[in-house]
């Protein structure tokens, strides 16, 4: 029986901007390396492939060729870098707990049947559990820098208008579902496919969304509202689109929560825009890391200890 084997690159090795523009030139061959028994996980942040060693082969030079990697081999090696990465022990905002359904939904993607989905979905479920035992939950997760973004928009007592959220995945869903939106008069998702979105949201009876186009929006301007933008789906087509539709409402403030900002420099001299690179974001990042980097090796001992209960042995 081969090694497992995993080859690595994330923001901690380059820049996150960097990061991320490596990670979207790799995604769109996930269900290729699936295919081929390699699990791939490709987040803003990183771009980790993981397999049998034969499986690997070749995998290095074809994904990694711009970028330098790490290499680590083993069960036990393995299990427990999958497994800090589901518990947010890596994220660039320490606890929060988007990665671990995002590396979820990758395994999803390879043949139950493969040693690498078997050790990557007890990876999850460990990572998961440490991090709830450890308390090592983000106080600045996204939803909180939101939270606070907004707040600093505006004066006591004033009024926000409308919260504008562009795209509906996973983010924007998560955004909307912890009531980022309660202060605002009502909030709009911002699709180019209302009918599909519509679909999705059903199970929403409890809280109330309008839905718009990007060309529906800006008739007026919106000095009072907010536009949190939580998609990566953006093609240059859209982009255009949605830019043009946001310098005609001009918003207070435009939140990009995307790896790659959505907006061009242009659009930028006439918004107030902030992205996860800018000062005012960092400064809420390096307050959360702050509070947790103490129970960093405590979670990564707790996930060492239940590895090892589960038979993941040292090799």
């Amino acid at each position: 029986m081969s090694a497992l084997l995993g080859l690595y690159v994330d923001h901690q090795m380059t820049s996150p901007s960097a990061m991320a523009q490596h990670s979207v030139k790799v995604k769109p061959i996930a269900n290729d390396l699936a295919s081929r028994g390699v699990l791939l996980v490709a987040t803003c942040l990183r771009v980790e492939v993981y397999g049998d060693e034969p499986a690997l082969r070749n995998t290095d030079g074809s994904i990694f060729s711009d970028v330098p990697c790490k290499r680590i081999e083993g069960t036990a090696a393995i299990a427990q870098r999958l497994a800090e990465i589901a518990s947010g022990a890596h994220s660039q905002i320490l606890g929060e707990p988007y990665i671990s359904d995002q590396l979820a939904k990758a395994i999803e993607l390879l043949d139950p049947n493969l040693r690498i989905f078997q050790i990557a979905r007890l990876a999850v479920e460990i990572g998961r559990a440490s991090r709830e035992r450890q308390r090592f939950n983000a106080s600045f997760n996204y939803d909180q820098i939101v939270r606070d973004i907004i707040a600093d928009r505006f004066q006591v007592g004033q009024l926000p208008d409308r919260l504008y959220m562009v795209g509906a995945g996973m983010l924007g869903r998560a955004l909307i579902r912890s009531g980022v939106g309660e202060r605002f008069r009502s909030t709009v998702v911002i699709t180019r496919n209302p009918k599909n979105l519509r679909k999705r949201l059903r199970p929403w009876t409890d809280i109330e969304v309008s839905l718009k186009r990007p060309a529906e929006i800006g008739s007026a301007r919106e000095p009072r509202s907010i536009v949190v933008i939580a998609t990566t789906d953006v093609n240059d087509e859209y982009q255009a689109i949605l830019q043009n539709a946001l310098l005609r409402l001009e918003p207070r403030t435009v939140v990009d929560l995307s790896s790659i900002p959505v907006l061009s420099n242009a659009a930028l001299e006439k918004l107030n825009y902030v992205t996860m690179y800018d000062e005012e974001f960092l400064r809420f990042i390096d307050r959360n890391n702050e509070q947790l980097a103490s129970k960093l090796p405590l979670l990564c001992s707790d996930i060492e200890a239940t590895l090892l209960t589960a038979r993941i042995a040292k090799t």
